[in-house]
């Protein structure tokens, strides 16, 4: 039988599609044409940060001309371009006039939005459109939703045992290497500048060009940038020479300090490689083999609690995030399980506030582009939760500020573990803490113009009084959740008059965050 071939074929390449060894790239066809696209569909749908969209279309026009350097034809919009029409379908249409193809080829988007689109692209551009898979994640779109088929909670630790066993990392047979298979309790240390934190190498991208090009079409962002010295690894290159310095020289630290706060070191022993994974220029096999390659060759020097807790977050968490994504799209982006409504306080896109752990966590993200998972979790997060800030809010400035923030990762874990407003499908309780939290974990407290140690005053840290303030007014949610069983004894501990003041002076609180 003899099957025609396709006069030309277009493969759509998107922004966070950069994986240089997809199955697409193996071979240079002739009658194929790539296109990658800097559009306002994409740049426009929240305000992101100005490293963010830098980044991203700097690694999208690197990989554009490594493509090309293979033999690869390319079609390249960047933002500026008088063709370029601003949309995906549109922009494909004009490729398809000029190549005169006969059907299309996109990879499996990761954010539901485009899924919803490119399943309507064969209509709008009137020629076949074939979806194949990204070859990058570690498991199915429906492997974790099959994993969990027929239970009501879905919690991150089953599906990383999952994992573990299956393909065979950090194990001795049936057992966990060390006989646990979590060194969580291990990894709660305050870091107090020892051991010193290893010199972040820079790369020094310079994206000036980019960037002047972002301004002169109008797109809207937030932060700021050194626009000669974006450090953001925005090649393969770049960021597996980043994996390998810390393989080599943080690695070794991750673990026990993975929660600290510090107002002096912004990233401590965290790896910044989620931005490169997330765009696909590493893949998280190449992370996951570098990393143990590296214990193995030296188990003295690693603790098996840093090397599990790392491999916990790409293989786990990561990959787990993803699937309830996916399982639970696009109904997932509307819960709201405590019904909050408050906007966002308007410092969160300054970071003028009096309050030390927010300003610092707030101002560095708006530096940097970036926050460590406890920053996110149980400062930011544990305020807006507090506090009762709409969800819709709250995922905007997630989705917005963090370099690699994508729906797919931020969502789950804005709603889930940050908000609870999946009613716990992730977290098994809200995720907040007092200050009391915050003084153990960070070096915050010392120099905060609030007192960690006081619940009421013009001067008491605001988290206390909205700690006791949340748990009181969601009692009927959360007074059966056995993880919460100490907080109501304890809040049922204070005398009327006692708990009559700190939720009184909730309430002024809430009356005026944007002054906090």
């Amino acid at each position: 039988m003899i099957v025609d071939k396709p006069v030309g074929i277009v493969r759509l390449v998107l922004g966070d599609q950069l994986y240089p060894q997809h199955t697409w790239f193996t071979t240079v066809e002739d009658n194929v044409t790539y296109v990658l696209m800097e559009v306002r569909s994409e740049t426009d749908y929240v305000p992101h940060h100005i490293q963010k969209v830098a980044a991203i279309f700097h690694a999208m026009r690197s990989f554009t001309s490594e493509l090309q350097r293979c033999g690869h034809r390319v079609r390249y919009f960047r933002i500026g371009d008088g063709d370029n029409v601003g949309t995906i379908a549109g922009n494909l249409k004009v490729v398809l006039s000029e190549t005169e193809a006969d059907s299309v080829e996109v990879q499996e988007p990761d954010e539901w939005r485009l899924d919803v689109v490119f399943r309507t692209l064969s209509d709008q551009l009137n020629v076949p459109v074939r979806i194949v898979s990204s070859e990058h994640f570690l498991t199915t779109r429906t492997e974790v939703s099959e994993h969990f088929a027929g239970r009501r909670q879905w919690r991150m630790e089953s599906f990383y045992r999952y994992m573990r066993q299956k393909h065979n990392i950090l194990m001795e047979g049936d057992l966990p290497v060390g006989g646990e298979w979590n060194y969580d309790a291990d990894n709660r240390k305050k870091w107090k500048g020892n051991p010193p934190v290893p010199p972040l190498t820079m790369l020094s991208v310079d994206v000036s060009e980019i960037v002047n090009e972002v301004r002169s079409a109008g797109i809207l962002t937030v932060g700021e940038i050194d626009e000669k010295n974006l450090i953001w690894p925005t090649t393969p290159e770049a960021a597996e020479q980043r994996l390998q310095y810390f393989a080599t020289n943080i690695l070794p630290f991750f673990g026990p300090y993975q929660d600290a706060i510090s107002s002096t070191e912004r990233t401590l022993f965290h790896s910044l490689l989620s931005f490169a994974l997330n765009v696909k220029i590493l893949h998280p096999w190449k992370v996951i083999s570098v990393c143990l390659d590296a214990w193995k060759a030296d188990p003295d020097r690693y603790s098996l609690a840093s090397v599990e807790g790392f491999v916990r977050q790409i293989i786990g968490w990561r990959e787990y995030v993803r699937g309830v994504y996916w399982a639970h799209m696009p109904e997932y982006a509307e819960k709201n399980f405590f019904n909050h409504h408050r906007p966002l306080p308007v410092w969160y896109w300054t970071g003028q506030t009096n309050m030390n752990c927010l300003r610092t966590a707030i101002t560095s993200t708006l530096t940097t582009a970036y926050a460590h998972h406890i920053q996110r979790l149980m400062v930011t997060g544990a305020f807006a939760l507090m506090a009762g800030c709409d969800p819709d809010e709250v995922d905007t400035w997630y989705l917005g500020v963090y370099i690699d923030a994508f729906e797919w990762v931020e969502i789950t874990n804005t709603r889930g573990m940050s908000q609870m407003a999946d009613g716990g499908l992730l977290a098994s309780k809200p995720y907040l803490g007092t200050a009391t939290y915050i003084n153990k974990m960070s070096d915050h407290c010392g120099t905060c113009s609030y007192d960690r140690t006081k619940r009421i005053g013009d001067m008491a840290c605001p988290l206390n009084s909205l700690y006791w303030h949340f748990h009181h007014r969601h009692r009927d949610k959360l007074q059966r959740n056995v993880r919460l069983a100490m907080t109501y004894r304890q809040l049922d501990r204070f005398s009327n008059e006692e708990r009559t003041a700190i939720l009184d002076h909730a309430e002024r609180i809430l009356s005026k965050l944007d002054t906090l």
